[in-house]
């Protein structure tokens, strides 16, 4: 039923910027909070961003300053804005909304199929 789906990777020059997006849908579901991921190539999986339906944003240190995360209620849309981008940056972005309400008043953790994105020097 309910499904998280992100866009916007790509291949991008140092420096450059990319917005990437996480859409929900799915019948009678309700965003409240959701958090974006990143794994590089050889490397674990990490936390990036986070933010609520109360306005309430967090960011790891090493994208403060750079990368800003929004939140569309309307649109079931949660954006991550990233600029000044730097090779280190390259992984495969996902999306996770932990305690997403869907119809009936149940609650799904639900995961996106990630979104590349590459920076090159």
């Amino acid at each position: 039923q309910a499904q998280l789906v992100e866009s916007g990777g790509g291949l991008v020059q140092f420096g450059g910027s990319l917005r990437l997006s996480c859409v929900a849908s799915g019948t009678g579901l309700r965003i409240n909070n959701i958090h974006w991921y990143r794994q590089a190539p050889g490397k674990q999986r990490e936390w990036v961003a986070s933010i609520s339906d109360d306005g309430t944003a967090a960011l790891i240190d090493r994208v403060k300053g750079r990368f800003t995360i929004s939140m569309d209620i309307a649109k079931n849309t949660v954006y991550l804005q990233m600029n000044s981008l730097r090779p280190e940056d390259t992984a495969v972005y996902t999306c996770n909304a932990p305690h997403l309400r869907v119809f009936g008043g149940g609650v799904v953790d639900l995961w996106g199929q990630g979104t590349p994105v590459t920076v090159s020097s």
